[in-house]
Formats: C-alpha cells, sequence, structure tokens
C-alpha cells in the first residue's frame, strides 16, 4: 500500500534541472551568516545597502552597512563603487523591499543580491548591530536561529 505525501506529491526534479535551480538562487541571494563572513574577512567587492527608511536605519543596521533607501537607488546608486556586488536588505522574510530595491539596482545595470532573512534574521543570529549614533552592539543569538555556543551551522 503506498501512502501519499505532500513531500513526494510532485516529484523532485531530476539532477541537471535541479542544478540550473539551485545554481540561480544563489546566483540572487546571499544570506547573513555569508554576508557576516565576508564582512569580517576585509575582503573587498561588495557593498551592503540598507534600503529602509532613515527611521529604521537610526534604530539598527548591519555594522558596516550604507544607507540608500529603495526611494533615492535610482538618484544616488551612482554613489556606490561601479564594480562591486551590491547585497540589498530590508526588515526581514517577510518584506519585499529587497527584492524591489534589487529589481531597481538590476534594472540600472548594477551586479545585485538579496541578503536572504533580511536585518530580522541579521540580528536574531547576533551580528553586530549598529545605531544611528554609530554604537555597535551584539545581543546573543536567538536559540530558534543560530547556536548559541559560537559554532555555525557549517552550511
Amino acid at each position: 500500500m503506498s501512502t501519499t505525501s505532500p513531500v513526494t506529491a510532485v516529484p523532485a526534479a531530476d539532477a541537471p534541472e535541479a542544478i540550473r535551480h539551485f545554481a540561480a538562487r544563489l546566483a540572487f541571494e546571499t544570506d547573513v551568516s555569508d554576508v557576516a563572513a565576508h564582512l569580517a574577512s576585509g575582503a573587498s567587492g561588495v557593498v551592503v545597502v540598507d534600503t529602509r527608511s532613515v527611521e529604521s536605519w537610526e534604530q539598527g543596521h548591519v555594522a558596516g552597512a550604507v544607507h540608500l533607501p529603495a526611494a533615492e537607488i535610482a538618484e544616488r546608486a551612482g554613489e556606490l563603487p561601479p564594480e562591486a556586488t551590491l547585497v540589498v536588505y530590508c526588515w526581514g522574510p517577510a518584506c519585499n523591499g529587497a527584492v524591489k530595491a534589487a529589481l531597481a539596482f538590476a534594472r540600472l545595470g548594477r551586479r545585485v543580491k538579496e541578503m536572504a532573512g533580511g536585518f530580522e534574521y541579521w540580528a536574531r543570529e547576533g551580528l553586530p548591530v549598529e545605531d544611528g549614533g554609530g554604537t555597535v552592539t551584539q545581543r546573543r543569538p536567538d536559540p530558534l536561529t543560530a547556536p548559541l555556543d559560537g559554532v555555525a551551522c557549517a552550511c
């Protein structure tokens, strides 16, 4: 007797199709852990862009990010290094502000990725948060989203 599963009701894609799909996703997205590792390494070539409002930026943002609200991208994108990969974020996974910002940058011919999870997951994972006055704080990670003992998920 076969049991129908919601997981297998639609069969998984074959390997070549899966490779195309997942490689494409990684071309468009990165995650907070990879962004944090990049910033901590001191490597160049990436600019993290907070696309939220001034009030949101002042409340707290990714330490080291540049503030460029989505509504100002068309007029101010030239302030960012033209060769850089831009990593945009907004509040979190339920907000599509980063997607709108990424589209605006792409329309200007810029290389861009969305930071999956946005600022919400940056803060929940206990990564450095800077306020409008320049003070950087780091909270303990939310135990439901990141390991508490400093060991990464190793993904």
